[in-house]
């Protein structure tokens, strides 16, 4: 297959995909596949990861600067917000509106506050990382296993340790059902579909976005004209879509884990 084009070849090491720290690193998706080193040739994802990384820290401490300097003017001044979009406001508004969803999942404000901090990183890292994707020469770090799995498998960690937190051993068992004889049996079935989350967290934001920068890559070389700019919208809402569903899951999971103490006591 023919390899892409990335800014990444530029960099020393990273020519076709031949930095050894790419190779056991960021190359999780092909390595799966025997044989075909697709993604490893084509793109590496490892840089991206840091770019996208990078990018955000320095949009955090600018947020950060706005907001020291607008609570410096004290009083009910520091609750306007600014005259222009900027860093400050832009993060306040996405804070908000995530507070407002997560609040809505969990049904309580204060568990959605205290959950806030990792739900949002994670909506914003992967938000940036999937519209890394529509831009020409990268490819998106969430069409690797790796980067996905180290999300999914801290969602994972997170809503378990949640869950014995909130219920104690009662989180264990719960998964038995209320029938002692078929105890076993449910109990089984319920870790099954707990160990399944984080597969399914990484897998279906893996596949979705290379399916769609697959189809976007095709189109481009059949009709480079006018056609990818439809497929590129459509990259762009799936863009966004998948990183809600990734966080809204996560969200999903931490108050299934942490509402079982909550019906126990009424």
């Amino acid at each position: 297959m023919e390899k892409h084009f990335s800014w990444f070849d530029l960099l020393p090491g990273f020519k076709n995909g031949d930095s050894p720290v790419f190779e056991y690193v960021g190359a999780g998706w092909s390595n799966m596949h025997a044989g075909t080193d697709v993604l490893a040739k084509s793109a590496p994802l490892l840089p991206a990861s840091w770019m996208v990384f990078i990018f955000l820290t320095i949009l955090a401490l600018m947020a950060r600067r706005g907001l020291d300097r607008a609570r410096s003017q004290g009083g009910t001044l520091q609750y306007v917000p600014d005259d222009k979009l900027g860093a400050r406001n832009l993060m306040e508004m996405l804070i908000e509106g995530l507070l407002a969803q997560f609040e809505g999942v969990l049904g309580d404000r204060k568990l959605a506050i205290r959950f806030l901090p990792l739900m949002g990183t994670l909506f914003i890292f992967i938000l940036c990382c999937n519209l890394l994707g529509v831009l020409p020469g990268f490819l998106p770090p969430t069409t690797d296993t790796s980067t996905n799995w180290a999300m999914a498998l801290v969602v994972f960690m997170v809503f378990n340790v949640a869950g014995f937190k909130a219920n104690g051993m009662g989180y264990l068992k719960h998964m038995m059902g209320p029938m002692l004889a078929i105890a076993p049996l449910i109990f089984v079935l319920e870790m099954i579909g707990v160990l399944f989350r984080p597969f399914s967290l990484q897998l279906r934001l893996m596949a979705n976005l290379n399916g769609d920068h697959m189809v976007l890559g095709i189109f481009s070389e059949m009709v480079p004209l006018l056609i990818p700019c439809v497929f590129l919208a459509l990259g762009i809402f799936i863009s966004v879509v998948q990183a809600f569903v990734f966080t809204l899951l996560s969200t999903v999971y931490v108050g299934l884990s942490v509402a079982h103490h909550e019906e126990e006591h009424h």
